[in-house]
């Protein structure tokens, strides 16, 4: 907890960032128990979360620290460090305030041991410019040492009164819990993609058509006009002729040759 706030300068942060590593762990477990060094992976976990940069969207007590010490040396420390960049916060911390030595910072961080040094030489370089007593220890032994009781004190002050955490039982709960939700949602929506998938199939076309020209009016064809009513003595002609067509006169008779 006490390193997470350091990472952090968030109270609230540190414990949000210890609890999400302890259920990601539960979540994990097969891997953690097979780990050779399980603490480093739970920390490792602490130290990813804590140090993410999505946290910067978020409220702003997660960005800068609620309640800085009232010591001054204390205050400066706190704020040279959280100056620091992600990186050389988190390889100082481990190397300076925790004690691991360079191979094991440099494994935990994942960089190569030339890029640890840089880290850590530039960090140590960068708080020196702000502690006087840092820059006037006369080895790096000694700068090291005096960086780590510092820390520890920073820490101390920083969790002063304590964070209760969540009980082992309800992070276990959550976790299970939490892993049960994303499996059904994941569940959900594969079955869904699977359905408009299958209705897809079903219901698309099986060969191409193409698409119907629009119409357009056809401009110069004449009117179609159909035949004129009869007048009386049109029909009185008709009616004439369909009466009588052989005993008629002889020029409406049509005769032989």
């Amino acid at each position: 907890m006490s390193q997470a706030y350091l990472l952090t300068g968030s109270r609230p942060l540190a414990r949000e960032s210890v609890e999400h590593a302890f259920r990601l762990a539960w979540q994990r477990w097969p891997e953690v128990a097979t780990d050779r060094d399980p603490a480093s992976w739970v920390r490792a976990a602490a130290y990813d979360y804590a140090l993410s940069p999505w946290h910067r969207l978020r409220r702003r007590a997660h960005k800068r620290p609620e309640q800085p010490p009232a010591d001054r040396d204390r205050k400066v420390l706190l704020k040279a460090l959280l100056d620091l960049p992600p990186a050389h916060r988190r390889t100082l911390l481990l190397y300076d305030g925790l004690g691991l030595d360079l191979p094991d910072t440099a494994a935990e961080t994942e960089a190569s041991t030339p890029a640890t040094a840089n880290r850590l030489l530039n960090a140590r370089a960068a708080i020196a410019q702000r502690l006087p007593e840092l820059a006037a220890a006369g080895t790096p032994a000694e700068q090291s040492a005096l960086l780590q009781e510092r820390l520890g004190h920073l820490a101390e002050i920083g969790m002063a009164p304590p964070i209760k955490l969540s009980p082992a039982r309800a992070v276990r709960t959550g976790s299970e819990r939490r892993t049960r939700f994303w499996t059904r949602a994941a569940l959900f929506f594969t079955a869904m993609i699977v359905s408009a998938t299958g209705f897809t199939l079903v219901t698309a076309p099986t060969r191409y058509e193409p698409p119907q020209a629009p119409g357009e009016p056809v401009r110069g064809v004449p009117v179609h006009a159909g035949p004129q009513p009869l007048t009386p003595e049109d029909e009185e002609l008709r009616s004439l002729l369909h009466s009588a067509p052989v005993t008629g006169p002889a020029r409406l008779v049509p005769e032989g040759r």
